[in-house]
């Protein structure tokens, strides 16, 4: 596993901006090898966030405590460089105080799972908080693990350009279609609100 870290991570690296930032979230059986080859690379790792998982499934077994928290380890390619962190964003998400470390996040929503249940699915809101304090509108965001589309999803609403891999081709038939929702939607509310702005100015002249 610590082999395939090192490798799929160098390749991020290689196509990765020199002030461009990675996110990778994971549990204990990976987090650790993740987070020691990035660091063997030359990433520079900036935070560490404990997403605690509200409302988490149940532990069936009872034989160790519940699992209600997932790490997430956001990087910079480069040791000195200055990456895109959107504080005030997240200052204003956070009722005004500086966003800490700890993130309350709901797992997916039903609604989230309509298209399918993928076993790792993350929650569109936690993709959004990412991509908003990490990015800016027309940047590219790159997920070479995509899975069912959240990280897509979640670009398509944010404005921002996506690129996506994945294996298992279920599941890329599935984002792709999430996906082209997304962006079907957007444009709707898009047209919707340049016709309502036409309608106001149009009443403003005649009055």
């Amino acid at each position: 596993m610590h082999s395939f870290n090192m490798a799929w991570l160098g390749e991020c690296r290689r196509l990765l901006k020199p002030n461009g930032t990675l996110w990778v979230t994971g549990t204990a059986h990976n987090i650790y090898s993740v987070g020691y080859a990035l660091q063997t690379l030359g990433y520079k790792i900036l935070n560490d966030i404990a997403w605690y998982k509200v409302n988490p499934p149940p532990n069936l077994s009872c034989r160790y405590f519940t699992h209600a928290t997932e790490t997430i380890l956001w990087a910079r390619r480069e040791q000195k460089a200055r990456h895109t962190f959107n504080y005030e964003e997240m200052k204003r998400e956070n009722k005004g105080k500086q966003m800490q470390s700890l993130w309350h996040i709901k797992p997916p929503a039903p609604r989230e799972k309509r298209y399918t249940k993928h076993p790792t699915q993350k929650p569109e809101a936690l993709l959004e908080r990412i991509i908003t304090a990490s990015s800016n509108a027309g940047d590219l965001v790159l997920d070479p693990f995509c899975g069912s589309g959240t990280t897509g999803v979640a670009c398509a609403r944010l404005r921002r350009r996506f690129v996506g891999f994945e294996l298992d081709e279920n599941y890329l038939t599935i984002a792709s279609k999430r996906i082209e929702d997304e962006i079907v939607l957007q444009q709707t509310r898009l047209d919707y609100t340049h016709k309502l702005k036409e309608s106001e100015q149009r009443e403003q002249i005649d009055g």
